[in-house]
């Protein structure tokens, strides 16, 4: 088995992305895999439909995180699909016998380690493969506190899960390291740059800020146009995106205020650890949205919030992060600007 080291995280892509980087010594934190690989973001796409229903977003699409993360850093990846099974299986034995860890995309609901309270169909779920025994697998999953094993079949079935983006098969490893000692700052303001960007500049209402905004807008109306049952049922599915489907919402903006308080350091920039405070007061806000939408959802409790309350409380959010990202674009610009005067 690989000497890799199996570290605990928040959400599967950005742990992968720590723990490989750490295992070529690139000692990366959770936090900055998430914000150097921009994985803050928002959509609402009533355009595309999940179980009938509009999906909402917390991220990017996944892969992006890892893909960023490297490319920023100067490391040179490797990615490959499979159409067939056994092929995508060999590929892989043969990286683990160079010892070289590879990342898998995996279906969470056939996962046997999983338990099956945890277990549902969502086919992006990001393992690290770090060696094999006796036709079994030991994986590093990030959101399991342990090392797993899994068996040859379990795995691929894993690899080939089928419904919404199938995983194919997909693996990525690391294949060359330029330097060890990469442009933190420079890494750091592109990183921050286009979070901005997707947060803000984005020239469509689905997306960021706008797509709070218009998620606020049509949950004023649910009710009126579904009904009080497909209401309820479009309620939850925004609350699974939320809570459920990785870090999402909330979790992401308490990393990436822990991004933020990083950056400080790198940067020099004392003002970041003030964004990072209201990155956490943002994240705060989500999760009390999650907690009246819950109540709402299962009809508990006395002060139940209406729909109208319940886009009143998005809307605030919007405005916070439409502070917070102005003011850190403005910020990352002025520093940009200094930096290429003093080069």
């Amino acid at each position: 088995m690989i000497a890799f080291e199996h570290k605990p995280a928040a959400h599967c892509e950005s742990g992968v992305t720590s723990n490989l980087l750490n295992f070529y010594g690139i000692k990366i934190s959770e936090p900055m895999a998430l914000g150097l690989g921009s994985g803050l973001f928002f959509s609402h796409m009533p355009f595309i439909t999940l179980h009938g229903m509009a999906v909402t977003s917390f991220r990017p699409l996944p892969g992006q995180i890892f893909s960023r993360v490297t490319r920023r850093l100067g490391i040179k990846v490797k990615t490959r699909r499979f159409l067939n099974k056994e092929a995508s299986m060999q590929a892989l034995d043969r990286l683990l016998a160079q010892d070289i860890p590879a990342g898998v995309l995996a279906g969470v609901y056939h996962l046997p380690y999983f338990p099956k309270e945890y277990r549902f169909h969502f086919n992006a779920h990001n393992i690290a493969v770090i060696g094999k025994e006796n036709n079994a697998y030991i994986v590093s999953d990030p959101v399991i506190l342990q090392k797993e094993t899994i068996s040859y079949e379990a795995l691929k079935r894993c690899r080939y899960a089928k419904g919404t983006y199938p995983p194919c098969g997909k693996m990525y490893w690391i294949d060359r390291i330029k330097t060890k000692n990469p442009d933190w700052q420079r890494a750091v303001i592109k990183s921050i740059k286009l979070s901005c960007r997707w947060m803000l500049a984005i020239p469509l209402p689905f997306f960021g800020v706008r797509g709070i905004r218009l998620l606020a807008k049509r949950m004023c109306r649910w009710e009126q146009r579904f009904g009080s049952h497909r209401a309820a049922s479009n309620l939850a599915q925004v609350i699974r995106m939320l809570e459920e489907i990785g870090t999402g919402g909330a979790g992401f903006r308490f990393m990436y205020a822990a991004f933020l308080q990083e950056a400080a350091g790198v940067l020099h920039q004392p003002v970041f650890r003030e964004y990072a405070m209201r990155m956490t007061e943002a994240g705060d806000r989500w999760r009390e949205f999650a907690a009246a939408a819950g109540r709402k959802f299962k009809n508990r409790g006395e002060a139940i919030c209406s729909y109208d309350e319940l886009a009143d409380k998005l809307m605030k959010i919007a405005d916070a992060e439409e502070d917070i990202f102005r003011r850190l674009r403005k910020t990352v610009k002025n520093y940009k600007n200094e930096r290429a005067k003093s080069e």
